[in-house]
């Protein structure tokens, strides 16, 4: 969930089938045995080779289910003018489809036309979680594969540069509560965000303050260094959190202590109900934990597909 960049607030939210659409943690057990150790280990595979794999599959997820529901249509492939999600402004950053590639590829070769593409990634966030230091769960399967994938849908996504009011409307319109917010913005404990995505609160914030006065003032010294305000470095940026490849809950404690990257996050700040879930999320890694487990399987039951895809990136 790095920098969830999009260019307006959209309320306009396409329907999602219920959560409760045959999703059960044995959907496979008869059809497909292997399904879990496979995606686990085309997950660890990857992650021996590229550290940021983690965050990179969990913030594909999330866009994943934000729009028209869990059902992989992030991973479909842009076809001649028709941009698909993953070519849309805030999903440019996104990265590791290969991790899903490869986990689709051998479950066809042991249970073929059985596993959905959206079941994979689902299955994929959650061994990223557990294989950071976080917490694991049983996830729900019998997801099916969407097949529309729209860049211009991707305005949809919440934007760093949200309010507080924006991102509980946000939340809401997909059945989400105040607590889901404030859980599933715990995701940023893991990874990274590029200049472009906070540049607005370390650079002309308003008319007569150059930095957002809610920040802590040496790390937004340390964000400004790092990010100029004419920055010319393509990848220039900053970890999300101070361990960045772990999950923990130290984004939580940074918060508090005004070192959080974006607008959004300081937006958990500016009511009682969102900052005293922060305070208990800083407080209580295990009470973060359990908040996490419980809102990504409410997130990831918002379904939206009708197939099995044979290649998660292209409609059969």
């Amino acid at each position: 969930m790095e920098a969830i960049v999009a260019l307006a607030f959209a309320f306009l939210v396409f329907p999602f089938s219920s959560p409760a659409q045959a999703l059960s943690s044995n959907y496979y057990d008869h059809t497909c045995p292997q399904l879990e150790s496979i995606v686990r280990s085309a997950v660890q595979n990857a992650m021996s080779n590229d550290k940021t794999v983690p965050a990179a599959l969990l913030r594909m997820h999330f866009h994943d289910c934000f729009i028209r529901g869990c059902d992989a249509s992030v991973l479909l492939n842009s076809k001649g003018k028709s941009k698909a999600e993953k070519d849309g402004p805030p999903n440019i950053s996104l990265h590791a489809f290969y991790v899903i590639d490869n986990a689709k590829k051998a479950l066809e070769s042991k249970c073929p036309g059985i596993v959905s593409c959206a079941d994979i990634l689902a299955l994929a966030a959650r061994d990223a979680v557990a294989m950071s230091g976080g917490p694991s769960w049983d996830v729900p399967k019998g997801r099916k594969d969407g097949r529309i994938s729209l860049a211009s849908e991707t305005r949809q996504l919440p934007a760093p540069i949200f309010n507080i009011s924006q991102l509980k409307q946000n939340f809401a319109q997909r059945g989400l509560s105040i607590k889901d917010l404030v859980a599933l913005s715990g995701g940023h404990t893991l990874g990274f965000s590029h200049c472009s995505s906070f540049q607005n609160r370390i650079h002309n914030f308003n008319a007569t303050l150059d930095v957002d006065p809610t920040m802590n003032p040496s790390f937004a010294s340390k964000l400004r260094s790092v990010c100029p305000a004419h920055n010319k470095v393509k990848n220039a940026g900053s970890p999300l959190d101070s361990s960045n490849l772990i999950f923990d809950n130290a984004y939580y404690k940074l918060l508090l202590q005004g070192n959080s990257i974006f607008s959004s996050d300081q937006a958990l700040l500016t009511t009682p109900k969102t900052k005293a879930l922060v305070s208990k999320f800083a407080s209580s890694q295990k009470a973060f934990e359990k908040a996490f487990v419980e809102s990504m399987i409410k997130m990831s039951s918002l379904t939206g597909g009708q197939e099995i895809r044979l290649d998660c990136r292209v409609v059969r």
